[in-house]
């Protein structure tokens, strides 16, 4: 396998864009936005850069790597001679069963179709296709160039073969696979969401406030992030839909997402992505300012 094309030039999809170029494959790049590839095309090298910066890859390599990656705003020429596509879109039941029907649509026969979705049942996504064997989750990690885990969700229907296809090829990008079974939020999110939804309860009922609470367990539990900075990382609005995943699939309300999660999503107060959450940040960086102000 040496064709692959990513579905979705975002934060997720082009890390993933990134590891597979850096591997020596292929990579087709999707997105309807000329604006979004470029955007993301421009992240990639500056990542690249770091690597160079920090000695762990070559210029000749960076250089090789990108020019493994071609940009394209039309899914059906994107696809047309992978052998692997992976979706990387926002995370939307409906989005990514409308883009699950086009890949099934214009992808060549045999090839695998994997999502990154954190929680959307592998099984109803494949069930759109014609080819429910060769649908799988890859579940990479954020961020994906730096993060050594995939989870690997078997959909109902996925193939044995399949499996083990996306096992080695994890492999091959240096990646640490983790096989798991499709129930609501797999295993990293199944434990994740629900203590940071914890934690937002916890500051909810004003049992400590965003600061402590985060130097509780990093300290504590060694954790290298607090559980509000990285909701705040993740996004509170991708949190909150992954809970309602959690809370709908299982119907126990130990999953309910906390009041005030739910009041920050709604004043779009989302975490990194818009600058505030627990925590605020420095614009167009990462970088944690101050505790936010917030009214519950």
């Amino acid at each position: 396998m040496k064709k692959v094309a990513v579905i979705g030039a975002g934060t997720m999809g082009n890390g993933i864009a990134h590891v597979f170029a850096q591997s020596g494959f292929t990579v087709s790049l999707i997105d309807v936005s000329q604006q979004q590839l470029d955007k993301a095309v421009a992240t990639i090298g500056k990542n690249f850069d770091r690597q160079v910066a920090k000695g762990s890859i070559t210029e000749e390599a960076k250089a090789a790597a990108l020019k493994n990656i071609t940009t394209f705003t039309t899914l059906e020429e994107g696809v047309r001679e992978a052998e692997l596509v992976v979706e990387a879109a926002t995370e939307n039941v409906d989005l990514k069963l409308s883009i699950f029907q086009q890949m099934d649509a214009h992808a060549p026969q045999g090839c695998i179709l994997a999502t990154n979705t954190s929680s959307i049942s592998i099984t109803k996504i494949a069930a759109v296709t014609s080819r429910p064997e060769l649908v799988i989750g890859m579940h990479f990690m954020n961020p994906v160039p730096v993060m050594k885990l995939v989870e690997i969700i078997n959909g109902y229907a996925t193939s044995a073969a399949v499996t083990t296809t996306i096992v080695e090829l994890s492999k091959q990008l240096g990646k640490v696979p983790c096989v798991v079974n499709d129930y609501p939020g797999f295993i990293a999110n199944r434990i994740l969401m629900p203590m940071i939804n914890e934690a937002i309860y916890s500051l909810f009922e004003g049992v400590a406030g965003v600061e402590e609470i985060d130097t509780v367990m990093k300290l504590g539990m060694a954790h290298p992030m607090g559980p509000l900075q990285l909701a705040d990382f993740i996004g509170l609005d991708v949190c909150l839909s992954i809970l309602h995943v959690l809370h709908d699939g299982f119907g126990n309300p130990k999953y309910a997402p906390c009041p005030l999660l739910v009041n920050m999503v709604m004043a779009k107060k989302l975490g990194v992505k818009t600058g505030e959450g627990f925590y605020t940040y420095t614009p167009g960086s990462k970088d944690l300012v101050v505790s936010a102000g917030f009214r519950k």
